[in-house]
């Protein structure tokens, strides 16, 4: 991509107006996160894009449409699956969410002793009771840090294998829960450098953007279906 692109002409970012139509008349009033260090944003500064993280850009783009929203980010770098469902389910629980955002796993899936299945059983418990308390849920299959140049070379194909492999689980039980997924993992620009932070595990302020832009084209398109379904007697 051109050195002198911005958050204004950057092709994946939101348009001018295209969030407003996305989210119009959208139900939700109290947005939750849980999650690491993606969800709690540490995004590195790239000139020509805003240093804010994709949840707080979230719910400044609902909170913009329905204005008083109430948003709870319980996400903190360095946990685990078994450690965010251990600390930020109950509060998550206790906030009364109607849209909760759910992304962990990239600390598993950075090790070489990743458990896919384990990582599943946390996520399957989160996003379960999340739906059952009435709340739409949101999942993300994350960009492929692999690509990130500051990856060692003799690392990159492994840990590559194993972000998409946490990426598609996380798309399958998405479906079978009922949750909306957003899917970065095969993302146009994911081989970008631009993308990824300086310490090769988390993303930058484009990062950030795009990931923003794509969940909001995710939530717009629920809402498009939810209209256009058949509605009961």
């Amino acid at each position: 991509m051109p050195s002198t692109l911005t958050e204004a002409t950057d092709p994946f970012c939101l348009r001018p107006g295209e969030s407003a139509a996305l989210l119009r008349g959208h139900p939700w009033r109290r947005f939750v996160v849980l999650g690491d260090s993606v969800a709690e944003g540490l995004c590195e500064p790239v000139a020509g894009y805003p240093e804010v993280q994709w949840a707080d850009r979230i719910a400044a783009e609902l909170r913009a449409a329905g204005p008083g929203l109430a948003y709870l980010n319980l996400g903190r770098r360095g946990l685990r699956a078994h450690e965010v469902r251990a600390t930020q389910l109950d509060a998550a629980l206790a906030f009364a969410p109607d849209l909760a955002l759910v992304v962990c796993g990239g600390n598993d899936a950075f090790r070489a002793s990743y458990d896919p299945d384990a990582v599943d059983a946390q996520m399957t418990a989160m996003v379960t009771a999340m739906r059952t308390a009435g709340a739409d849920v949101i999942t993300v299959g994350m960009f492929d840090v692999s690509h990130s140049p500051a990856v060692p070379a003799a690392l990159r194909a492994g840990l590559g294998e194993r972000m998409r492999l946490l990426s598609a689980r996380t798309g399958r039980l998405a479906g079978r829960l009922g949750a909306l997924h957003v899917h970065l993992t095969d993302h146009p620009a994911v081989a970008d450098p631009s993308l990824y932070s300086s310490d090769g595990r988390h993303g930058s302020a484009r990062s950030d953007a795009i990931a923003a832009a794509e969940t909001v084209r995710r939530l717009g398109a629920h809402l498009a279906a939810s209209r256009r379904a058949p509605q009961g007697p």
